[in-house]
């Protein structure tokens, strides 16, 4: 999910050393409300801002670590899958390999933010647009834990379909 992030530490002592404010309305009290610590403010610097660990703490709760581990690992294989249909088409050239789950590429010599365009209006896939050497290339990054390599094959057959017909026309 957007806006979601964590931090593990060995240390609590220095992490709550790090963030613990000392401010008067965030004193600790004996009793009610204000009773025990560490505080959740104490963990980072959010205080009344969003609580961004809190999705990640959900999403492992619900899902658990292994499978979630399996997730991580099979989006990261959609994009070595991807990088080698890449590798594979004379027409499309890899231009950031598959480091996690992202590959960036584009269509030789096509217009890459119009078939990024035709991608995601004609729903068989949603890329981003990124720019590397001053160029628009294609960015896909696997997040949805649905995505299978059909639709990995499916978004690479369109690219070729959509570069081509540009060409065409052109």
């Amino acid at each position: 999910p957007y806006d979601a992030g964590f931090l593990l530490v060995r240390e609590e002592k220095a992490l709550l050393e790090t963030f613990a404010t000392p401010a008067a309305y965030l004193k600790r009290e004996a009793r009610g409300m204000a009773a025990g610590s560490p505080w959740p403010c104490d963990l980072g610097p959010d205080l009344s801002r969003g609580f961004r660990a809190l999705k990640t703490w959900f999403t492992l709760k619900t899902y658990g670590v292994a499978r979630m581990g399996r997730m991580i690992e099979k989006s990261c294989a959609l994009a070595r899958h991807l990088e080698a249909r890449v590798r594979a088409e004379a027409q499309l050239e890899l231009l950031a390999p598959a480091q996690l789950n992202i590959v960036c590429f584009g269509y030789r010599g096509g217009d890459n933010a119009a078939i990024v365009a035709d991608l995601q209006e004609s729903g068989i896939a949603a890329p981003s647009l990124t720019r590397i050497g001053g160029r628009s290339v294609i960015r896909a990054c696997f997040i949805n834990h649905r995505s299978e390599i059909a639709d990995v094959d499916a978004m690479v057959a369109a690219v070729l379909a959509f570069g081509r017909q540009r060409a065409l026309a052109a």
